[in-house]
């Protein structure tokens, strides 16, 4: 048995991309946890005079991450956290310690997570759904100083 299928697409758009604008966003992490970069990703595009293309986020760093994550309930990065503690513990004899018992464990992390996300631009604004926030994943219990590379492709405003 087959159910019918309810799909909705709105009108194909075209634009040329005229423009790429580049940008590092340093960020000073307080230590393990979720940092929203939201709100300096989008006074990016707004500051590029972005209109219509696509943003592109790297992370340089192979201990924390980026993710496009809940942002109206603070227990989901409670729960996101304590279930990537699971998945990679500290009190484990890892080989890899040079740098702390929490080093082995945020690259671990870090490949299970993201180190690049896209995002689309339409009409100059960041495509996030309503609840949805993009965050920075600081993976090591220290504070740490963060580099993402910010580039936006498309058409201008």
């Amino acid at each position: 048995m087959t159910s019918t299928k309810s799909v909705t697409r709105s009108a194909p758009s075209s634009v040329q991309a005229t423009k790429i604008v580049s940008s590092l966003l340093t960020v000073q992490t307080p230590g393990c946890g979720f940092t929203d970069l939201t709100g300096d990703v989008a006074k990016f595009i707004n500051e590029a005079r972005a209109g219509e293309g696509a943003l592109t986020l790297f992370i340089r760093h192979t201990s924390a991450s980026l993710t496009i994550q809940e942002n109206a309930d603070p227990s989901v990065l409670v729960d996101l956290a304590t279930a990537l503690s699971r998945l990679a513990p500290e009190n484990v004899p890892w080989t890899h310690d040079t740098e702390g018992p929490d080093d082995m464990p945020a690259h671990i992390k870090t490949m299970l997570t993201q180190t690049s996300l896209h995002v689309p631009v339409l009409g100059g604004r960041l495509a996030l759904g309503t609840w949805q926030a993009v965050y920075l994943v600081e993976h090591r219990a220290r504070p740490h100083r963060r580099e993402v590379v910010l580039q936006f492709i498309g058409s201008n405003q």
